[in-house]
């Protein structure tokens, strides 16, 4: 439920963002800026708040501060002049992924590798039912209160989240066992193997932010582009679960693959085709993979490095992925502004394309299979 509170408020702002970052002089080079600098934070945080849960053994306090962080910068959000003053509130949103990696470390804790992908799908789908939530109160309250407002309102949710993880969430004593960290000599070839394609295919894959701007670019008016935002999280939202289960019933590696092969149809379907057709298309397929990806991705990284190491295996995986974000979405925003809307596209496919044959070399190796 308070993952459900939290991706509500947050996700009344992402319809709106690159509208909002784009009303205050900011260009598709600065909107990629900020978007890959919030995802390369992310990348640390997590990393770091995943090393001090297992050196700690303490998963609690990350989550309900991560939840506040979010909160008090929806507040900053909303009192920012120019696109120079997001940049601070920027960080302290991000930094709020704090929560990530003790999170998943305990839904991997508590679960059997039979049922370990479906509790991954349920958090994910009530990540994407409060993001749901969150959009339609957006799509009824903007043009009524405009972005400031909406803004300020979305952090309401997030405070209700902490108190709820303060109050009703309880974690496992750690024990007294001496950490020392995971270091990337403890990695086997096998993971190091599926953090590297992982890594190529997250440079290709950039920022949701501009799959909206193509849609505004293509016809589609301002009030409806939170509409298309809509489309991807609802289907993210119905795939989240099947996919984890069929993962457990047929491993992690098929189900990554999909979630591959949707993200290039993405691509391909708006290189092909620029309709409105295609569009409404491209959102559902991204929706798919997205239910797909965020939801067997972690079960894969929390099965591929061992159980005292589970936090900081999953924060420093993101840690990767999310530094490559930074790079991604700037390369994204020069080849838009440079060389043409569809250039993104085409170098999104090549290196999903990359990723995806490397991964039929990589072995799942499910811990207690």
């Amino acid at each position: 439920m308070a993952s459900f509170l939290n991706d509500m408020g947050s996700d009344m702002i992402y319809p709106v963002w690159p509208l909002f970052v784009t009303s205050l002089g900011a260009n598709m080079a600065v909107l990629g800026f900020l978007d890959g600098l919030g995802d390369s934070l992310v990348a640390i945080s997590q990393a770091v708040s995943g090393y001090l849960s297992d050196k700690l053994r303490k998963r609690k306090v990350f989550i309900w501060l991560g939840y506040l962080f979010g909160a008090l910068s929806r507040v900053g959000y909303a009192l920012s002049p120019t696109w120079h003053m997001l940049v601070p509130f920027r960080v302290l949103d991000r930094s709020g992924k704090i929560r990530n990696p003790p999170r998943d470390a305990i839904i991997a804790d508590v679960s059997r590798f039979e049922n370990r992908g479906g509790h991954f799908g349920i958090i994910r789908a009530m990540d994407n039912l409060g993001a749901v939530c969150g959009i339609l109160v957006t799509i009824a309250l903007i043009e009524h209160l405009g972005y400031r407002n909406i803004f300020l309102i979305a952090a309401i949710p997030s405070v209700l989240a902490v108190v709820l993880i303060l109050a009703m969430v309880r974690e496992r004593k750690g024990t007294a066992s001496v950490y020392k960290g995971l270091r990337l000599a403890d990695l086997t070839p096998n993971f190091r193997l599926f953090l590297f394609l992982n890594s190529v295919f997250s440079l290709g894959a950039f920022s949701y932010s501009f799959l909206l701007i193509f849609a505004g670019k293509f016809g589609f008016r301002t009030m409806t582009i939170p509409v298309l935002y809509l489309t991807f999280t609802v289907f993210a939202f119905l795939s989240s679960i099947p996919f984890g289960r069929l993962s457990d019933r047929f491993g992690r590696k098929p189900i990554m693959m999909v979630s591959f092969l949707l993200w290039g149809l993405v691509c391909l379907d708006l290189v092909m085709f620029q309709s409105t057709a295609a569009i409404w298309l491209a959102f559902i397929l991204f929706g798919l993979h997205r239910g797909a990806i965020d939801t067997v991705q972690k079960a894969f990284v929390s099965e591929l490095v061992p159980e005292a190491y589970r936090a900081s295996g999953l924060g420093g995986f993101q840690m990767v992925i999310g530094l490559v974000a930074l790079p991604s979405s700037v390369i994204a925003g020069l080849l838009w502004d440079n060389i043409g809307v569809l250039a993104p596209f085409y170098f999104s496919l090549l290196l999903a394309a990359a990723a995806l044959v490397m991964l039929f070399f990589v072995k799942e190796n499910a811990m207690e299979a």
